[in-house]
């Protein structure tokens, strides 16, 4: 395993370290590798359909209808 030595940390940062390493029953260098890891390890990546189902529910399919303009309307893009 390799090691590392972080330099210049603010004084207050440490303090929140420790509190947090205390709080989760750890010692603060076991607290560093656990944020360490948890930032840098890769998300699961999620399939099409879970994307969909985390979307909100904005409103009805009556909502985003698809509308017809061949009315003669001017096109906005030419």
């Amino acid at each position: 395993m390799a090691n590392l030595l972080v330099r210049g940390i603010d004084d207050a940062l440490v303090q929140s370290l420790r509190e947090q390493a205390a709080a989760h029953g750890r010692s603060a260098e076991a607290e560093h590798r656990e944020i360490l890891a948890r930032a840098l390890r890769h998300p699961k990546k999620r399939s099409f359909a879970e994307a969909l189902m985390s979307m909100p529910e904005v409103g009805e399919d009556a909502d985003f209808e698809r509308v017809d303009d061949s009315d003669g309307a001017a096109r906005v893009f030419g």
